[in-house]
């Protein structure tokens, strides 16, 4: 199987993993979004006792929290480093997750509908084939079962605030971290969803201020949004 995956974003967050874990290092977005993305799951579905998946977890941080509220967490990337010190915090957070080096993909021929819950955040932007990552989710998925998703639109506020304004201006992430053609639009997603007999159940704006570090769900979706999308029983 060929991996969908961008060896330069691999690389890019391989050299992100020691510090992953830093409110206030690279990764402080991801920290400051994460309570806003754990909300929009939890408004939906009940987290005790379901087996959950996060899709490209990183570090962990949304793991962590999914496995917070009594979630079986499974967690999955391709990025050694990054898993190794998703592994490592668990030492310090006492929480069980299984961390495994799979792609969505391959997780899918060996574990086809064993999740009630799978989350990918921040994620579709940086692999080659975003619609096989969807795909690979609904197989994945048991009927009846919730996927939720967060990206970028590919639009110019994006591009001004997600690359021009974070990358070189204020310098939140390294530069490079996003390419603006790799940008998904709603109705792309959307599409990729109905490919992969999922529905459509919610799209909603994610909304970030890096001087306040305030992030909240709703409002417009011309940058960062948030979908969630639901097996069929």
């Amino acid at each position: 199987m060929q991996p969908n995956v961008d060896p330069a974003a691999l690389a890019q967050f391989e050299r992100l993993a020691a510090r992953w874990w830093d409110p206030d290092g690279e990764s402080r977005a991801l920290h400051d979004l994460n309570p806003a993305r754990l909300g929009y799951v939890m408004e939906r579905v009940e987290l005790r006792g379901k087996a959950v998946l996060d899709v490209g977890c990183g570090g962990g941080l949304l793991s962590e929290a999914l496995a917070a509220q009594s979630a079986k967490v499974t967690g999955i990337d391709l990025a050694p480093a990054v898993l190794e010190t998703a592994r490592l915090h668990l030492y310090e957070s006492g929480l069980q997750i299984e961390y495994l080096e799979r792609s969505a993909e391959a997780l899918a021929a060996e574990r086809p509908q064993q999740f009630d819950v799978i989350t990918c955040m921040e994620m579709l932007e940086h692999v080659p084939d975003p619609a096989a990552i969807v795909e690979a989710c609904a197989d994945l998925l048991k009927p009846g079962g919730w996927l939720f998703l967060s990206t970028l639109n590919r639009t110019p506020q994006a591009f001004a605030l997600a690359i021009a304004g974070a990358e070189y201006v204020m310098r939140l992430l390294p530069k490079g971290t996003h390419r603006y053609a790799q940008f998904i639009r709603p109705s792309e997603l959307a599409s990729a969803l109905r490919a992969a007999a999922l529905q459509l159940e919610d799209v909603s704006g994610l909304q970030y201020n890096p001087f306040t570090r305030a992030a909240r769900v709703g409002g417009q979706t011309g940058i960062n949004y948030l979908v969630a999308a639901r097996k069929p029983s």
